[in-house]
């Protein structure tokens, strides 16, 4: 039975947007040598763009011989993805949900609270 395809990005594929975010255009060797360990081979990471490219997160381009790769999807926009794609599934739609689960199972220090009365404050002006 064929995998489920994720509608968000894998761990994997999130190894290589941060490569694309942080140096812009890449070859898939660029990619190689900058993606850290645990290292990839020159063909995972090739497959992996092109899922990418399938999935819209990025662009491909030629340039002689290589494909030149660049990220359609900002890392900001990724991360909304996700926080929608979380939302929907394990909390209703609500993200006065998330938002208390996160509260009441982690840590939060005294200026992470304050930022977030920030937030806050901010989001009821707007209202």
């Amino acid at each position: 039975m064929a995998r489920k395809k994720s509608p968000t990005l894998t761990v994997a594929e999130y190894r290589l947007m941060e490569v694309l975010w942080q140096r812009g255009e890449s070859t898939v060797a660029d990619v190689v040598e900058a993606i850290g360990p645990p290292a990839l081979a020159y063909n995972t990471v090739l497959t992996t763009l092109r899922i990418l490219e399938q999935k819209g997160y990025v662009r491909h381009k030629a340039v002689g011989r290589a494909f030149l790769y660049r990220a359609t999807v900002a890392r900001d926009e990724a991360r909304r993805s996700v926080v929608q794609h979380v939302l929907s599934r394990f909390f209703d739609d609500s993200p006065r949900a998330l938002v208390l689960n996160l509260l009441e199972s982690e840590t939060v220090d005294d200026a992470e609270l304050a930022r977030l009365r920030e937030l806050i404050d901010s989001a009821q002006g707007r209202s």
